[in-house]
């Protein structure tokens, strides 16, 4: 008999990155089909293991939790086209809610290895940052996350890491 295989029938699903962190497991889908190279450096990141070890370095409570940075500084990281990379910014796609996944920037089209998850809506970031996912299962992770204690730079006081990142 035949058996359909999982891999083959998740193709026409959107692509998955797990991510495990020191408080639990949450996993995004990617939107290749508005933001394709945004969701490749993500998942070319993810696979060569450039997330893991890296820190959440900034958390700001109801709004977003911040990673990606290899320095932990929030000013480092890079694409895997070395360096920076243009935003790809659409219309069709806005910060609603809680669980979207979006660029870090330093302003239009400094694209490097960084991206936040927001915990609520956050329109004011519409047009300003690319939405290249959303949190697919684990969202009580990324809220717990959320709520961690951080300091007068937003910085948390313990240090809450992803311990491996990988497409699924």
């Amino acid at each position: 008999a035949l058996h359909s295989s999982p891999r083959l029938s998740s193709r026409m699903e959107a692509p998955v990155v797990q991510i495990d962190t020191t408080m639990g497991t949450f996993q995004v889908e990617l939107y290749y089909k508005h933001a394709p190279k945004t969701c490749k450096n993500f998942e070319q990141l993810a696979k060569k293991g450039y997330y893991d070890g890296t820190v959440f370095h900034r958390i700001i409570r109801d709004f977003m939790i911040q990673g990606g940075d290899p320095t932990g500084t929030g000013r480092g990281g890079e694409s895997m086209y070395g360096g920076k990379f243009e935003d790809e910014i659409t219309r069709e796609l806005k910060h609603t809610g809680a669980g979207i996944l979006s660029m870090a920037n330093a302003g239009p089209n400094t694209n490097g290895s960084q991206f936040f998850l927001t915990l609520g809506p956050t329109p004011h970031l519409d047009g300003k940052h690319t939405i290249f996912g959303r949190v697919a299962s684990g969202m009580e992770v990324v809220k717990r996350i959320g709520n961690t204690q951080t300091n007068s730079v937003d910085r948390p006081t313990t240090d809450i890491k992803i311990i491996r990142a990988r497409p699924v």
